[in-house]
């Protein structure tokens, strides 16, 4: 009988059953997320300031080549370079932006994948109070039925999942009985009526 077995196996088994593995790999899987986003971010962010230097140097270096130009060249073709030039800085000033934009969305990301972190690691590897409450009703409610089997009483759920038949077997006897329970009569009343038969 389950009654009969030591409790420490019970609660053995019963923590074994709580499989916490799920919620490990998420936490695992989470961390890497964080990591790679983190690492992309950073290696955008490089990109991005390379591609500004490398920019500048070439915006200074058509600069020196314009004023160089100046005393060379006639008006007309000086506006044209001129244009060019404010047409390449409006483009650097458009990646630029695009770039900041982007480094702010990214840092947005990371400050939820953070916040949700932070929520896994607060409600620890049991989960929140609502999965653990879950949790330990789903268990007894698998150690109430294990005693009933034990006593040779099976309970059966209906399509909606309500416990109101019972099926109660004496050995003894090797008598079968089925019991439909209904909520107008009291707990006590079928205990009696379940022991009764049990013992009849």
């Amino acid at each position: 009988m389950l009654l009969d077995e030591n409790p420490a196996t019970l609660i053995h088994h019963t923590i074994g059953n709580f499989n916490i593995h799920p919620d490990k790999q998420a936490v695992t899987r989470i961390n890497d997320s964080l990591s790679a986003l983190q690492q992309s971010r950073d290696l955008r962010m490089r990109e991005a300031e390379s591609a500004l230097r490398k920019l500048s140097r070439n915006l200074h270096s058509r600069l020196t080549q314009h004023e160089e130009a100046v005393s060379a060249h006639d008006a007309g073709k000086h506006a044209a370079e001129m244009v060019e030039l404010d047409t390449k800085k409006f483009r650097v000033a458009k990646a630029a932006t695009e770039l900041e934009i982007e480094s702010e969305r990214l840092e947005s990301e990371l400050e939820v994948l953070k916040e949700r972190l932070a929520d896994l690691e607060a409600q620890g590897l049991e989960g929140d109070e609502m999965t653990r409450r879950e949790r330990e009703m789903d268990d007894s409610t698998i150690l109430r039925l294990k005693i009933f089997r034990s006593l040779g009483i099976d309970i059966e759920p209906d399509e909606v999942g309500n416990f109101n038949r019972a099926v109660i077997r004496n050995s003894r006897k090797g008598d079968v009985h089925v019991v439909n329970i209904d909520s107008k009569f009291s707990r006590f009343f079928y205990a009696n009526y379940f022991w009764s038969t049990m013992q009849g």
